[in-house]
């Protein structure tokens, strides 16, 4: 596991970024952490780093937004979902067939094998963010 500190959202974006060039088809991120923990700005940076010029919104109402880029990144966020039934509605396995997906509160989808990036908030803009193999 790799842990690093980021002083505010430009480099937690890196941070993303770094991942997002790496990232290829059937690569499944589940990223975990409180509200405002800077979820959504690392998925901006992965989104970069695929070469998406796609503007990135947390997809909490919409549940999934695809990102276009050198592979398709699908953007998934399960806030607002608790029910396993709708978990398993997701189609995540499709999603994983076109491309990468980052899920947003994917510590709520139990038995899925993916790179677990976890968030802490720290003081001000800082963050701990553990990224896992």
């Amino acid at each position: 596991m790799r842990e690093l500190i980021t002083n505010g959202p430009g480099e937690t974006e890196a941070e993303g970024e770094r991942l997002g060039v790496t990232l290829q088809p059937g690569d499944l991120v589940l990223l975990a952490g409180p509200l405002g923990a800077g979820k959504t700005t690392f998925v901006r940076g992965l989104a970069r780093g695929v070469g998406s010029p796609a503007h990135v919104a947390s997809p909490t109402f919409q549940l999934v937004r695809v990102y276009p880029g050198r592979i398709a990144l699908a953007h998934v966020d399960l806030y607002r979902l608790e029910a396993s039934a709708e978990l398993a509605g997701l189609g995540l396995e499709e999603l994983l067939d076109q491309g990468a997906v980052v899920v947003e509160w994917g510590d709520r989808l139990t038995g899925e094998h993916g790179r677990r990036i976890t968030f802490e908030v720290l003081e001000g803009d800082r963050r701990r963010i553990r990224i896992g193999d």
